[in-house]
């Protein structure tokens, strides 16, 4: 079953997106801040990264997911946020964002799943 790794500052986002990954047979690795975050990464080769937009830093998020792209990680992500329901932005993948999809905080266990469902089909087909 794939790997996923889970960057995230909330230890309740991490638990609950945890529980429902692995209650699907997913195996799942968090950390709580970028450089715990980039190291698991680098280290287990996952097949999905889970990122929140903020952490210790407002924009930690985009730019830990830049870092991972100008280094050559092309593993898909899916980036939490509530940053846009917050100040009225709406993110689109671009440079600035390089991630594959987006999540509105809270996410329903079911939209975790779909999401990550199709993440990781879309990846499967690529290769």
């Amino acid at each position: 079953m794939a790997l996923i790794v889970i960057i995230d500052d909330d230890t309740d986002i991490l638990d609950a997106s945890s529980l429902v990954l692995r209650s699907k047979g997913y195996e799942v690795f968090t950390a709580t801040n970028p450089i715990d975050g980039y190291k698991l990464v680098t280290e287990k080769k996952p097949n999905l990264i889970i990122l929140d937009v903020m952490m210790d830093e407002p924009d930690d998020g985009f730019f830990l997911a830049q870092k991972f792209r100008k280094e050559k990680i092309t593993t898909p992500i899916l980036m939490y946020t509530s940053v846009s329901k917050a100040i009225g932005l709406d993110f689109g993948k671009n440079e600035m964002v390089p991630v594959d999809d987006f999540v509105e905080k809270p996410i329903s266990p079911e939209e975790l799943v779909e999401k990550v469902t199709t993440l990781l089909n879309k990846a499967k087909e690529t290769k």
